[in-house]
């Protein structure tokens, strides 16, 4: 049985603007390459997939870690869950309908991390009981604004790990308690 995880990057009041947060420093560049390769899927929420839609096609200005990451998310499989989507992208697929029987399908089919990424849908996902485990990147810069990490009040939380990575980046990783 597949683990869902939910993981990004967040300023340390807790937002997860990544316009505003900007880029990964390199060894968190590297980092999120591997931690892609590693996974057996992602669940997305439409506004989600369409900001990663970006690494369908590759830009000129790219360097060699985008190149990177770019192959490891186009070969990511992908569960796209909208309403308001008709089609998704290379190597996704639409999820309609009633998303907790879903992605419990998908937990019970594949094996190994599936990512969720987007913090409404994860808020959705959590309130059904599905998220396993979730991991903030904290990065160290303050927002004041944006879109929280967390979309409402969770249960109660345990810390499995902390880890620096890279350029002062902090993984929290928790647990439901």
């Amino acid at each position: 049985m597949a683990k869902l995880v939910f993981g990004l990057q967040q300023s340390l009041d807790g937002y997860v603007d990544h316009l505003e947060i900007g880029p990964p420093g390199p060894a968190l560049s590297c980092h999120f390459i591997e931690h892609v390769r590693d996974l057996s899927g992602c669940v997305y929420g439409r506004r989600t997939y369409e900001i990663m839609r970006y690494w369908d096609e590759d830009q000129p200005d790219w360097d060699a870690e985008d190149l990177d990451f770019a192959a490891a998310w186009r070969a990511l499989p992908k569960w796209v869950v909208s309403r308001s989507l008709k089609a998704v992208g290379p190597n996704a697929t639409l999820v309609e309908g009633d998303i907790g029987a879903a992605i419990t399908g998908l937990k019970a089919q594949l094996v190994g991390e599936m990512e969720v990424a987007g913090p409404d849908l994860a808020g959705s996902l959590a309130n059904l009981g599905l998220i396993d485990e979730y991991r903030l990147y904290l990065r160290p810069i303050v927002l004041g604004r944006g879109t929280p990490f967390f979309a409402g009040p969770r249960p109660p939380l345990r810390l499995v790990a902390s880890d620096l990575i890279g350029e002062g980046v902090i993984r929290l990783t928790y647990v439901p308690a």
